[in-house]
């Protein structure tokens, strides 16, 4: 069967399957993308893997909400006090050296926020500006929530291939309009977990 011919015909298959089998967040984006000739390489993306979860296994209440980062699937979930339950594809950090898991909350939400990278971002990039205002070239997309851990950010993105992946230096990242709706649900004191 000639290249492009197998590719529609597992193309089709495959989006027949994923459409009835998966959310419609994770149905945005293929599983598995082939790169064929000179550049051999796969890339996965998580976009099959996010687990159930329940609130009750990681809060003892939902007063303010509660929002819960799964690393490993690469989701952020969150629930608000009435119990309603969405979740939010998002991007990790690089690697487990820039993770940070455990317990904290949203002490602050900016719409616009500025960005300055941490000294550590500094040292590793020299090159990169002492500070970014509110715009496209800025690394916190629209909205941010600040976390209890200094430098510890949920915020938007204006890259989008950012997303599903672990490409940040310890934020999660969420895409624009996510961030958005994750904003106009959360309060200052809103519980987060890092999973």
């Amino acid at each position: 069967m000639p290249l492009l011919a197998r590719r529609a015909f597992l193309a089709a298959g495959t989006a027949a399957v994923s459409s009835l089998a998966l959310p419609a967040v994770a149905r945005a984006l293929p599983d598995t993308v082939q790169v064929e000739g000179e550049l051999s390489s796969t890339t996965k993306r998580n976009t099959a893997s996010f687990h159930a979860q329940d609130w009750q296994n990681h809060f003892k209440s939902l007063r303010n909400g509660a929002i819960l980062v799964d690393i490993d699937s690469r989701a952020l979930h969150m629930w608000e006090e009435s119990g309603a339950h969405h979740i939010y594809p998002s991007s990790v950090p690089q690697s487990e050296e820039m993770t940070r898991k455990g317990r904290t909350r949203v002490v602050q939400k900016v719409v616009g926020p500025t960005w300055r990278p941490t000294p550590n971002m500094r040292r590793r990039n020299p090159e990169w500006p002492a500070v970014v205002g509110p715009g496209p070239d800025n690394p916190l997309g629209t909205h941010a929530l600040y976390l209890s851990w200094t430098y510890y950010r949920i915020h938007g993105t204006h890259d989008n291939r950012k997303i599903g992946r672990r490409s940040s230096s310890g934020c999660i990242g969420l895409y624009n309009q996510h961030i958005a709706e994750v904003f106009a649900m959360t309060k200052v004191g809103t519980q987060v977990l890092l999973i």
